[in-house]
């Protein structure tokens, strides 16, 4: 499909999914939000798509906001709004959040605002040498977002992410590995491979409803009062999957010693318990 402010392309079950504005080191407007939506709802639903590699075209990853509206970029109230207005970067966050596949992000250079808190719902953040970090919303006079407040402390730890955020600082990506934001610091020609790397790691030889399952279950249960909640949903896991065919092909082939064929898809049996939690509505 055609987009305007990303390119995408399926090779090996992976899905990459570029940042594709590199005149505007791939800044984030309208249209790339609403592509980056309709990417992660579609994924869902495509059993060709395994994983999902997040990078940009060009030399910035993303350079956070556009603000060519100057001054006005940010006031709501200069819009002609057909809705009530949402925070478009918490949209495509939580459209991330709910993905049924391991998301890698391959940060390829600068990464600030909204270019950085779009990564925090994904599950591996890789960076190059020539990448920068940023959470500058303090020097803009706005506050975080793209539900940055939730995955950020949950990610680094309160005291790491209370430096980045208040002093708003654009910092290196060895910081970035030193606070835990990122796994690797790559050189530039190492970046790619290395996500396609961990991303076959991740699918070539596992059950992608396991995969599924399990990504929901870990990112859901940041936000349990008791562990009770994780053995509540491991029980009714073990139960659902250990009748079905990808637990049997698992063990028997195991048994066997040869490479598993799961025949399960993500797009039609998924167990009948999922989605165990009711989604919160935006009021």
């Amino acid at each position: 499909m055609s987009y305007k402010a990303i390119k995408t392309s399926v090779d090996e079950g992976i899905l990459m999914l570029t940042l594709n504005r590199p005149d505007r080191l791939n800044a984030f407007n309208g249209d790339m939000q609403s592509e980056l939506i309709e990417v992660f709802q579609k994924v869902n639903e495509d059993d060709e798509v395994r994983a999902v590699i997040v990078t940009g075209e060009g030399r910035g990853f993303c350079a956070g906001a556009d603000l060519q509206a100057g001054a006005d970029t940010f006031d709501t109230s200069k819009r002609e709004l057909t809705r009530r207005w949402r925070d478009g970067g918490g949209r495509v966050t939580l459209a991330i959040y709910e993905c049924l596949k391991p998301v890698i992000a391959a940060v390829n250079g600068p990464a600030v605002g909204v270019g950085m808190t779009m990564q925090l719902p994904m599950d591996v953040r890789l960076a190059s040498t020539e990448a920068r970090f940023g959470f500058v919303f303090a020097r803009r006079g706005l506050v975080m977002e793209a539900c940055s407040s939730w995955f950020l402390p949950r990610l680094v730890g309160m005291a790491q992410a209370t430096q980045w955020v208040y002093s708003g600082r654009v910092f290196p990506a060895q910081e970035a590995l030193d606070g835990g934001l990122v796994t690797e610091v790559l050189e530039p020609d190492e970046l790619l491979p290395r996500a396609r790397e961990i991303a076959h790691d991740m699918i070539d030889s596992t059950s992608a409803v396991s995969v599924a399952l399990m990504r929901q279950m870990m990112w859901r249960m940041l936000g349990a009062d008791h562990p009770m909640e994780a053995h509540k949903i491991d029980t009714r896991g073990i139960e659902a999957l250990g009748q079905m065919a990808d637990a049997a092909e698992g063990v028997t082939s195991f048994l066997e010693k040869r490479p598993p064929e799961f025949p399960l898809k993500v797009s039609r049996d998924l167990p009948d318990f999922f989605p165990w939690w009711d989604e919160p509505r935006f009021k």
